[in-house]
């Protein structure tokens, strides 16, 4: 690993052939370097909050919804795809036999419709089988496909500050045939069929080709609708096709609309936990791997490099195509 402080104490050619290497390794396309790195390994439990009572998981949704992992340039893995966590830190709980309650702590925009289904039934599977309550806490942002997970839970909770909401679908599309034509830029793309280059940039699209896009997206937004509809059982369909037009909401707008069960901190909405179980007080415990440190509710469960460069803002102007349940401005 090379801290930060080597770089500090470093001549200044060093750390200037450092920087630039960087620089370049990002613009060729390696959008982040982590000399660190996380990578699998065995979960270790650690007590974040409580001396005694019953064991409660606090099972952190952060950051982006993904079903795959994020890899450095040299080979490292950065972070681990959301639904392989979750299955890892559900199974270490299975295989244990006392958690009593899960605590989701969401803090995410969203992300992938499949990812965020699959942690969805990942919950909802565990707490059939083990017949224990989850309950929800809602941080920064929880929207999207965050939303979409949290109806998983029995309680929904919202921070004070939460943006939660943005119920549907996008898809990314931009037309740069104008510029290619300023540029002597043609496109000369070949197809085994009138819809497979659908929604390219290089090109204005056709109608039938936004209609067919379309059919898929309102396909993904009927089922967002149906889970959520299952989740808030108390909300008619029609109610929450009229929620969900995508906009955001804030805490109290997100109660009042039937979206939330109430507005509390994580510490409040632990004691809440603890009295539904019938407990003065409960554990709370997080699994992390062995170069994770949690310390307190508050921790993250994953931890990079001290020395991180990246190009979040690059990576996020140019995904990879397809249809996400995600609020955009939130990345960054």
């Amino acid at each position: 690993m090379i801290a930060s402080s080597s770089l500090t104490h470093a001549p200044k050619f060093a750390r200037t052939l450092a920087v630039t290497a960087a620089l370049c390794l990002t613009a060729s396309g390696c959008i982040t370097l982590d000399l660190g790195g996380g990578g699998a390994g065995e979960m270790h439990e650690t007590v974040v909050l409580g001396s005694d009572g019953p064991k409660v998981l606090m099972l952190d949704i952060d950051g982006e919804i993904t079903d795959s992992d994020a890899a450095g340039v040299l080979g490292w893995v950065l972070s681990e795809g959301t639904v392989s966590r979750v299955r890892d830190e559900l199974d270490r709980a299975d295989n244990e036999g006392d958690i009593k309650a899960i605590l989701l702590r969401i803090d995410s925009p969203g992300g992938s419709p499949t990812a965020s289904d699959s942690v969805y039934r990942q919950l909802t599977t565990f707490k059939r089988k083990h017949g224990i309550p989850v309950f929800a806490q809602l941080m920064s942002t929880a929207a999207s496909g965050g939303y979409y997970i949290a109806v998983a839970a029995d309680q929904i909770l919202a921070s004070p500050t939460t943006i939660t909401g943005s119920i549907g679908v996008i898809m990314l599309g931009v037309n740069l045939s104008g510029l290619m034509d300023k540029i002597g830029v043609a496109n000369q793309t070949l197809t085994s069929g009138s819809y497979k280059d659908a929604g390219s940039f290089l090109r204005p699209m056709e109608e039938a080709e936004r209609a067919q896009l379309q059919s898929v997206i309102d396909d993904l937004y009927s089922r967002f609708v149906d889970v959520v509809n299952e989740g808030r059982s108390e909300l008619s369909a029609d109610r929450i096709r009229e929620l969900a037009d995508g906009r955001i909401y804030s805490a109290p707008q997100a109660l009042a609309a039937g979206l939330v069960d109430g507005i509390s901190p994580l510490e409040d909405t632990i004691a809440a936990l603890a009295k539904h179980l019938g407990v003065p007080e409960v554990q709370v415990v997080s699994y992390h791997r062995k170069r994770e440190t949690p310390t307190n509710i508050y921790s993250r469960t994953t931890v990079h490099a001290p020395l991180e460069i990246q190009s979040e803002a690059v990576s996020h102007l140019f995904p990879r195509p397809g249809f996400y349940y995600l609020w955009w401005p939130a990345l960054r």
